[in-house]
Protein backbone atom coordinates (compact mmCIF):
# COMPACT_ATOMS: atom_id res chain seq x y z
CA UNK A 1 0.00 0.00 0.00
CA UNK A 2 1.42 3.38 -1.00
CA UNK A 3 -1.73 5.47 -1.31
CA UNK A 4 -3.08 5.56 2.24
CA UNK A 5 -2.95 9.38 2.52
CA UNK A 6 -5.09 10.18 -0.56
CA UNK A 7 -7.51 7.39 0.32
CA UNK A 8 -7.81 8.56 3.91
CA UNK A 9 -8.17 12.20 2.84
CA UNK A 10 -10.97 11.33 0.43
CA UNK A 11 -12.79 9.28 3.06
CA UNK A 12 -12.40 11.98 5.72
CA UNK A 13 -13.72 14.66 3.37
CA UNK A 14 -16.72 12.51 2.47
CA UNK A 15 -17.49 11.93 6.13
CA UNK A 16 -16.97 15.56 7.04
CA UNK A 17 -18.73 17.03 4.04
CA UNK A 18 -15.86 19.37 3.25
CA UNK A 19 -12.11 19.62 2.66
CA UNK A 20 -9.61 18.45 5.24
CA UNK A 21 -7.93 21.66 6.50
CA UNK A 22 -4.47 20.12 7.00
CA UNK A 23 -2.12 18.11 4.85
CA UNK A 24 -1.93 14.40 5.62
CA UNK A 25 1.09 12.07 5.62
CA UNK A 26 0.53 8.42 6.48
CA UNK A 27 2.56 5.42 7.59
CA UNK A 28 3.32 4.39 4.00
CA UNK A 29 4.98 7.72 3.14
CA UNK A 30 2.15 9.01 0.94
CA UNK A 31 0.80 12.57 1.27
CA UNK A 32 -2.35 14.43 0.31
CA UNK A 33 -4.05 17.72 1.04
CA UNK A 34 -3.23 21.45 0.87
CA UNK A 35 0.50 21.83 0.08
CA UNK A 36 1.16 24.86 2.33
CA UNK A 37 -0.80 23.67 5.36
CA UNK A 38 0.59 22.09 8.56
CA UNK A 39 1.02 18.34 8.19
CA UNK A 40 -0.91 15.82 10.26
CA UNK A 41 1.38 12.78 10.38
CA UNK A 42 -0.33 9.42 10.94
CA UNK A 43 2.59 7.18 11.86
CA UNK A 44 0.59 4.03 12.57
CA UNK A 45 -2.83 2.91 11.40
CA UNK A 46 -3.54 1.92 14.98
CA UNK A 47 -4.50 5.60 15.26
CA UNK A 48 -7.40 5.02 12.87
CA UNK A 49 -8.68 2.18 15.01
CA UNK A 50 -8.67 4.48 18.03
CA UNK A 51 -10.70 7.08 16.12
CA UNK A 52 -13.17 4.54 14.75
CA UNK A 53 -13.96 3.15 18.18
CA UNK A 54 -13.88 6.55 19.90
CA UNK A 55 -14.94 9.18 17.33
CA UNK A 56 -14.09 12.79 17.97
CA UNK A 57 -11.60 14.34 20.31
CA UNK A 58 -10.76 11.46 22.65
CA UNK A 59 -9.77 9.03 19.89
CA UNK A 60 -7.45 11.60 18.33
CA UNK A 61 -5.94 12.47 21.70
CA UNK A 62 -5.23 8.82 22.54
CA UNK A 63 -3.39 8.51 19.24
CA UNK A 64 -1.47 11.73 20.00
CA UNK A 65 -0.44 10.60 23.48
CA UNK A 66 0.67 7.22 22.11
CA UNK A 67 2.82 8.94 19.48
CA UNK A 68 0.81 7.47 16.61
CA UNK A 69 0.01 10.92 15.20
CA UNK A 70 1.97 14.15 15.24
CA UNK A 71 2.01 17.64 13.75
CA UNK A 72 4.72 19.03 11.51
CA UNK A 73 4.71 22.78 11.06
CA UNK A 74 3.01 25.43 13.19
CA UNK A 75 1.21 23.57 16.01
CA UNK A 76 -1.04 26.55 16.81
CA UNK A 77 -2.10 26.93 13.18
CA UNK A 78 -2.81 23.20 12.91
CA UNK A 79 -4.96 23.22 16.06
CA UNK A 80 -6.77 26.34 14.88
CA UNK A 81 -7.56 24.66 11.55
CA UNK A 82 -8.66 21.42 13.24
CA UNK A 83 -10.78 23.16 15.87
CA UNK A 84 -13.77 23.27 13.55
CA UNK A 85 -13.70 19.46 13.34
CA UNK A 86 -13.34 18.95 17.08
CA UNK A 87 -14.47 21.68 19.44
CA UNK A 88 -17.19 23.32 17.35
CA UNK A 89 -18.67 19.97 16.27
CA UNK A 90 -18.27 18.21 19.60
CA UNK A 91 -17.98 14.50 20.33
CA UNK A 92 -21.70 13.71 20.20
CA UNK A 93 -22.68 15.55 17.03
CA UNK A 94 -19.46 15.57 15.00
CA UNK A 95 -15.88 14.47 15.17
CA UNK A 96 -14.00 12.67 12.47
CA UNK A 97 -16.30 9.65 12.23
CA UNK A 98 -19.50 10.61 14.02
CA UNK A 99 -21.06 11.40 10.65
CA UNK A 100 -20.90 7.69 9.88
CA UNK A 101 -24.20 7.35 11.74
CA UNK A 102 -25.76 8.72 8.57
CA UNK A 103 -26.78 5.76 6.40
CA UNK A 104 -25.53 7.55 3.26
CA UNK A 105 -22.01 7.53 4.64
CA UNK A 106 -21.80 3.97 5.93
CA UNK A 107 -19.97 2.81 2.82
CA UNK A 108 -17.25 5.40 3.46
CA UNK A 109 -17.04 4.30 7.08
CA UNK A 110 -16.68 0.67 5.95
CA UNK A 111 -13.81 1.68 3.66
CA UNK A 112 -12.16 3.44 6.56
CA UNK A 113 -12.47 0.28 8.63
CA UNK A 114 -10.68 -1.66 5.91
CA UNK A 115 -7.92 0.97 5.80
CA UNK A 116 -7.51 0.84 9.58
CA UNK A 117 -7.15 -2.94 9.70
CA UNK A 118 -9.20 -5.65 11.41
CA UNK A 119 -7.70 -5.53 14.89
CA UNK A 120 -9.61 -4.09 17.88
CA UNK A 121 -8.62 -0.65 19.25
CA UNK A 122 -5.44 -0.54 21.36
CA UNK A 123 -5.74 0.02 25.08
CA UNK A 124 -5.74 3.68 26.19
CA UNK A 125 -2.26 5.09 26.96
CA UNK A 126 -1.01 4.57 30.51
CA UNK A 127 -1.26 8.31 31.22
CA UNK A 128 -5.08 8.23 30.96
CA UNK A 129 -6.75 8.30 34.36
CA UNK A 130 -8.58 5.09 35.13
CA UNK A 131 -12.09 4.56 36.40
CA UNK A 132 -12.90 6.86 39.32
CA UNK A 133 -14.80 5.73 42.37
CA UNK A 134 -17.31 7.62 44.46
CA UNK A 135 -19.36 10.70 43.69
CA UNK A 136 -17.75 13.58 41.91
CA UNK A 137 -15.97 16.10 44.19
CA UNK A 138 -15.93 14.07 47.36
CA UNK A 139 -12.82 14.81 49.45
CA UNK A 140 -11.22 11.49 48.51
CA UNK A 141 -11.90 11.81 44.80
CA UNK A 142 -10.70 15.43 44.75
CA UNK A 143 -7.42 14.37 46.40
CA UNK A 144 -6.88 11.75 43.69
CA UNK A 145 -7.70 14.22 40.92
CA UNK A 146 -5.30 16.82 42.28
CA UNK A 147 -2.57 14.22 42.71
CA UNK A 148 -3.02 13.07 39.08
CA UNK A 149 -2.40 16.58 37.81
CA UNK A 150 0.10 18.09 40.23
CA UNK A 151 2.13 15.23 41.68
CA UNK A 152 4.07 14.54 38.48
CA UNK A 153 7.29 16.07 39.77
CA UNK A 154 8.24 19.57 40.85
CA UNK A 155 11.22 19.54 38.46
CA UNK A 156 8.86 19.09 35.51
CA UNK A 157 6.71 22.01 36.61
CA UNK A 158 9.82 24.16 37.15
CA UNK A 159 10.86 23.39 33.57
CA UNK A 160 7.46 24.47 32.20
CA UNK A 161 6.61 27.38 34.50
CA UNK A 162 10.05 28.88 34.93
CA UNK A 163 11.53 30.40 38.11
CA UNK A 164 8.26 32.03 39.21
CA UNK A 165 6.60 28.61 39.79
CA UNK A 166 3.23 30.25 39.19
CA UNK A 167 0.69 28.05 37.41
CA UNK A 168 -1.93 30.58 36.40
CA UNK A 169 -2.36 33.44 33.96
CA UNK A 170 0.43 36.05 34.12
CA UNK A 171 -0.24 39.78 33.76
CA UNK A 172 1.43 42.25 31.44
CA UNK A 173 0.37 45.65 32.89
CA UNK A 174 1.51 47.65 29.87
CA UNK A 175 -0.97 45.72 27.75
CA UNK A 176 1.65 44.16 25.48
CA UNK A 177 4.12 41.31 25.48
CA UNK A 178 7.11 43.34 26.69
CA UNK A 179 8.87 41.85 29.67
CA UNK A 180 9.68 38.32 30.73
CA UNK A 181 7.26 35.68 31.96
CA UNK A 182 8.78 35.97 35.44
CA UNK A 183 8.15 39.72 35.52
CA UNK A 184 4.58 39.21 34.30
CA UNK A 185 3.93 36.60 36.99
CA UNK A 186 5.33 38.90 39.66
CA UNK A 187 3.08 41.68 38.35
CA UNK A 188 0.09 39.30 38.57
CA UNK A 189 0.83 38.41 42.19
CA UNK A 190 1.17 42.09 43.05
CA UNK A 191 -2.08 42.87 41.23
CA UNK A 192 -3.85 40.31 43.43
CA UNK A 193 -2.28 41.74 46.59
CA UNK A 194 -3.26 45.30 45.68
CA UNK A 195 -6.81 44.31 44.82
CA UNK A 196 -7.07 42.62 48.22
CA UNK A 197 -5.72 45.81 49.81
CA UNK A 198 -3.24 43.76 51.85
CA UNK A 199 -1.57 45.51 54.78
CA UNK A 200 1.03 44.66 57.39
CA UNK A 201 -0.31 41.97 59.73
CA UNK A 202 -3.34 41.00 57.62
CA UNK A 203 -4.28 37.32 57.72
CA UNK A 204 -4.41 35.91 54.18
CA UNK A 205 -5.75 32.49 53.27
CA UNK A 206 -4.34 31.32 49.91
CA UNK A 207 -6.67 28.58 48.67
CA UNK A 208 -4.89 26.28 46.26
CA UNK A 209 -1.51 27.78 47.12
CA UNK A 210 0.49 25.77 44.59
CA UNK A 211 4.22 26.04 45.12
CA UNK A 212 3.86 28.99 47.50
CA UNK A 213 4.50 31.96 45.19
CA UNK A 214 1.49 34.06 46.26
CA UNK A 215 2.11 33.32 49.94
CA UNK A 216 5.76 34.36 49.60
CA UNK A 217 4.87 37.58 47.78
CA UNK A 218 2.18 38.57 50.27
CA UNK A 219 4.46 37.97 53.27
CA UNK A 220 7.60 39.45 51.72
CA UNK A 221 6.15 42.55 50.05
CA UNK A 222 3.15 43.32 52.26
CA UNK A 223 3.94 41.83 55.66
CA UNK A 224 0.87 39.57 55.60
CA UNK A 225 0.54 36.44 57.74
CA UNK A 226 -0.38 33.68 55.33
CA UNK A 227 -1.93 30.23 55.49
CA UNK A 228 -1.61 28.38 52.18
CA UNK A 229 -3.56 25.19 51.54
CA UNK A 230 -3.19 22.57 48.80
CA UNK A 231 -4.12 18.93 48.28
CA UNK A 232 -0.79 18.20 46.58
CA UNK A 233 1.91 16.90 48.90
CA UNK A 234 4.62 17.62 46.33
CA UNK A 235 3.50 21.23 46.05
CA UNK A 236 3.42 21.61 49.83
CA UNK A 237 6.93 20.19 50.24
CA UNK A 238 8.33 22.53 47.60
CA UNK A 239 6.54 25.56 49.06
CA UNK A 240 7.82 24.84 52.59
CA UNK A 241 11.36 24.54 51.27
CA UNK A 242 11.13 27.92 49.52
CA UNK A 243 9.65 29.55 52.61
CA UNK A 244 12.41 28.19 54.84
CA UNK A 245 15.09 29.38 52.42
CA UNK A 246 13.65 32.91 52.58
CA UNK A 247 13.38 32.85 56.38
CA UNK A 248 9.61 33.38 56.38
CA UNK A 249 8.45 30.36 58.37
CA UNK A 250 7.22 32.69 61.10
CA UNK A 251 4.83 34.37 58.64
CA UNK A 252 3.71 31.52 56.35
CA UNK A 253 2.14 28.15 57.11
CA UNK A 254 1.55 25.62 54.34
CA UNK A 255 -1.02 22.87 54.92
CA UNK A 256 -2.11 19.83 52.95
CA UNK A 257 -5.78 20.51 53.56
CA UNK A 258 -9.14 20.63 51.78
CA UNK A 259 -10.71 24.10 51.71
CA UNK A 260 -13.81 22.56 53.31
CA UNK A 261 -11.78 21.63 56.39
CA UNK A 262 -10.32 25.06 57.19
CA UNK A 263 -11.73 26.11 60.57
CA UNK A 264 -9.41 28.82 61.90
CA UNK A 265 -11.04 31.97 60.50
CA UNK A 266 -11.68 34.79 60.39
CA UNK A 267 -9.27 36.00 57.73
CA UNK A 268 -8.83 39.51 56.42
CA UNK A 269 -8.46 38.31 52.83
CA UNK A 270 -8.62 35.17 50.70
CA UNK A 271 -6.87 34.59 47.39
CA UNK A 272 -8.11 31.75 45.19
CA UNK A 273 -5.99 31.72 42.04
CA UNK A 274 -6.69 29.01 39.50
CA UNK A 275 -8.28 26.75 42.10
CA UNK A 276 -12.03 27.14 41.60
CA UNK A 277 -11.87 25.20 38.31
CA UNK A 278 -11.38 22.09 40.46
CA UNK A 279 -14.42 22.74 42.66
CA UNK A 280 -17.14 21.57 40.26
CA UNK A 281 -20.64 22.84 39.59
CA UNK A 282 -22.24 20.65 42.26
CA UNK A 283 -19.95 22.10 44.95
CA UNK A 284 -19.55 25.69 43.83
CA UNK A 285 -22.18 27.14 46.17
CA UNK A 286 -20.55 25.27 49.06
CA UNK A 287 -17.18 26.71 48.01
CA UNK A 288 -18.62 30.24 48.05
CA UNK A 289 -20.32 29.68 51.41
CA UNK A 290 -17.14 28.29 53.00
CA UNK A 291 -14.99 31.21 51.84
CA UNK A 292 -17.63 33.72 52.93
CA UNK A 293 -17.74 32.13 56.37
CA UNK A 294 -13.94 32.27 56.71
CA UNK A 295 -13.78 36.03 56.15
CA UNK A 296 -14.33 38.66 58.79
CA UNK A 297 -16.90 41.39 58.02
CA UNK A 298 -15.21 43.62 55.48
CA UNK A 299 -12.92 40.77 54.37
CA UNK A 300 -11.99 40.52 50.70
CA UNK A 301 -11.93 37.61 48.25
CA UNK A 302 -9.97 37.61 44.99
CA UNK A 303 -11.22 34.74 42.81
CA UNK A 304 -9.06 34.19 39.69
CA UNK A 305 -10.80 31.62 37.51
CA UNK A 306 -11.00 30.31 33.95
CA UNK A 307 -14.48 30.60 32.44
CA UNK A 308 -16.24 29.22 29.38
CA UNK A 309 -18.84 30.68 27.06
CA UNK A 310 -22.46 29.89 28.01
CA UNK A 311 -24.08 26.97 26.20
CA UNK A 312 -27.50 27.35 24.50
CA UNK A 313 -28.60 24.39 26.63
CA UNK A 314 -26.62 24.45 29.87
CA UNK A 315 -28.08 21.10 30.93
CA UNK A 316 -26.34 19.52 27.93
CA UNK A 317 -22.89 20.86 28.88
CA UNK A 318 -20.25 18.12 29.02
CA UNK A 319 -16.73 18.22 30.43
CA UNK A 320 -14.06 18.19 27.73
CA UNK A 321 -13.08 14.50 27.31
CA UNK A 322 -9.36 15.19 26.77
CA UNK A 323 -9.09 17.45 29.82
CA UNK A 324 -11.08 15.03 31.96
CA UNK A 325 -9.12 11.93 30.95
CA UNK A 326 -5.60 13.32 30.84
CA UNK A 327 -5.24 16.76 32.45
CA UNK A 328 -7.74 17.91 35.09
CA UNK A 329 -9.92 14.96 36.13
CA UNK A 330 -13.36 16.24 37.21
CA UNK A 331 -12.37 19.82 36.40
CA UNK A 332 -15.25 22.02 35.25
CA UNK A 333 -15.54 25.50 33.79
CA UNK A 334 -18.51 27.78 34.34
CA UNK A 335 -19.62 30.98 32.61
CA UNK A 336 -18.46 34.04 34.52
CA UNK A 337 -22.07 35.12 35.03
CA UNK A 338 -22.83 31.94 36.94
CA UNK A 339 -19.77 32.47 39.13
CA UNK A 340 -20.86 36.02 39.98
CA UNK A 341 -24.40 34.90 40.77
CA UNK A 342 -23.17 32.13 43.07
CA UNK A 343 -20.86 34.48 44.95
CA UNK A 344 -23.70 36.96 45.38
CA UNK A 345 -26.08 34.21 46.52
CA UNK A 346 -23.53 33.33 49.21
CA UNK A 347 -23.64 36.91 50.50
CA UNK A 348 -20.66 38.52 48.74
CA UNK A 349 -20.76 41.96 47.21
CA UNK A 350 -18.97 41.81 43.85
CA UNK A 351 -16.83 44.93 43.51
CA UNK A 352 -14.84 44.35 40.35
CA UNK A 353 -14.47 41.93 37.45
CA UNK A 354 -11.41 42.10 35.19
CA UNK A 355 -11.01 39.91 32.10
CA UNK A 356 -7.45 38.73 31.36
CA UNK A 357 -8.14 36.45 28.40
CA UNK A 358 -5.40 37.78 26.12
CA UNK A 359 -2.88 37.60 28.96
CA UNK A 360 -3.41 33.85 29.17
CA UNK A 361 -2.61 33.46 25.47
CA UNK A 362 0.82 35.02 26.12
CA UNK A 363 1.31 32.94 29.27
CA UNK A 364 0.56 29.64 27.55
CA UNK A 365 2.81 30.41 24.60
CA UNK A 366 5.66 31.06 27.06
CA UNK A 367 4.98 27.73 28.80
CA UNK A 368 4.89 25.83 25.49
CA UNK A 369 8.16 27.46 24.45
CA UNK A 370 9.74 26.42 27.77
CA UNK A 371 8.60 22.83 27.25
CA UNK A 372 9.74 22.64 23.64
CA UNK A 373 13.13 24.15 24.48
CA UNK A 374 13.74 21.47 27.15
CA UNK A 375 11.86 18.65 25.43
CA UNK A 376 14.38 15.85 25.98
CA UNK A 377 14.72 16.66 29.66
CA UNK A 378 10.93 16.89 30.06
CA UNK A 379 10.54 13.40 28.57
CA UNK A 380 13.15 12.06 31.01
CA UNK A 381 11.38 13.70 33.96
CA UNK A 382 7.92 12.32 33.20
CA UNK A 383 7.25 10.17 30.13
CA UNK A 384 6.97 10.77 26.37
CA UNK A 385 3.18 10.47 26.64
CA UNK A 386 2.83 12.94 29.49
CA UNK A 387 5.13 15.47 27.82
CA UNK A 388 2.97 15.17 24.68
CA UNK A 389 -0.17 15.69 26.77
CA UNK A 390 1.19 18.92 28.18
CA UNK A 391 2.31 20.27 24.82
CA UNK A 392 -1.10 19.59 23.29
CA UNK A 393 -3.05 20.79 26.33
CA UNK A 394 -1.23 24.12 26.61
CA UNK A 395 -1.15 24.84 22.87
CA UNK A 396 -4.83 23.93 22.44
CA UNK A 397 -5.71 26.09 25.45
CA UNK A 398 -3.88 29.03 23.89
CA UNK A 399 -5.97 28.60 20.73
CA UNK A 400 -9.15 28.39 22.83
CA UNK A 401 -8.33 31.66 24.57
CA UNK A 402 -7.48 33.30 21.24
CA UNK A 403 -10.81 32.19 19.75
CA UNK A 404 -12.75 33.37 22.83
CA UNK A 405 -13.98 29.87 23.57
CA UNK A 406 -12.72 30.31 27.12
CA UNK A 407 -11.66 33.29 29.22
CA UNK A 408 -10.15 34.06 32.58
CA UNK A 409 -11.42 36.62 35.08
CA UNK A 410 -10.38 38.13 38.37
CA UNK A 411 -13.39 38.77 40.60
CA UNK A 412 -12.97 40.98 43.66
CA UNK A 413 -15.73 40.38 46.19
CA UNK A 414 -16.26 41.60 49.74
CA UNK A 415 -18.08 40.28 52.78
CA UNK A 416 -19.63 43.69 53.23
CA UNK A 417 -20.88 44.26 56.81
CA UNK A 418 -24.42 45.36 57.61
CA UNK A 419 -23.23 48.96 57.87
CA UNK A 420 -22.62 48.83 54.11
CA UNK A 421 -19.00 49.96 54.42
CA UNK A 422 -16.91 47.78 52.12
CA UNK A 423 -13.59 49.18 53.30
CA UNK A 424 -12.54 49.84 49.72
CA UNK A 425 -13.79 53.43 49.61
CA UNK A 426 -14.23 55.11 46.26
CA UNK A 427 -11.03 53.77 44.72
CA UNK A 428 -11.74 52.47 41.26
CA UNK A 429 -9.08 50.48 39.43
CA UNK A 430 -6.20 52.20 41.17
CA UNK A 431 -4.43 48.86 40.76
CA UNK A 432 -4.25 49.21 36.97
CA UNK A 433 -2.44 52.53 36.62
CA UNK A 434 -0.54 52.66 33.36
CA UNK A 435 -2.55 49.89 31.69
CA UNK A 436 -4.08 50.30 28.24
Amino acid sequence: MADAAPRLTALAEELLGGPLPVRLRTWDGSEAGPPDAPVLVVRDRRALRRMIWKPGELGLVRAWVAGEIDIEGDLYEALDRLSGLLWERGDTGGGLLAAARDARLRAAAASLLRLAGPLPPPKPPAEEIRRRRGGRHTRRRDRRAISHHYDVGNDFYALVLGPSMVYSCAYWPAGGSAGSLEEAQSDKLDLVARKLNLKEGDRLLDVGCGWGSMALHAARAYGARVVGITLSREQAAHARKRIAEEGLTDRIEIRVQDYRDVADGPYDAISSIGMAEHVGAVKYREYADVLYGLLKPGGRLLNHQISRRPEPDEDAYEIDPFIDAYVFPDGELAPVGRTLTTLEDAGFEVRDVEALREHYVLTLRHWVANLEREWDRAVRLVSPGRARIWRLYMAASAVSFERNRIGVNQVLAVRTPESGTSGLGLRTRVWTEGAD
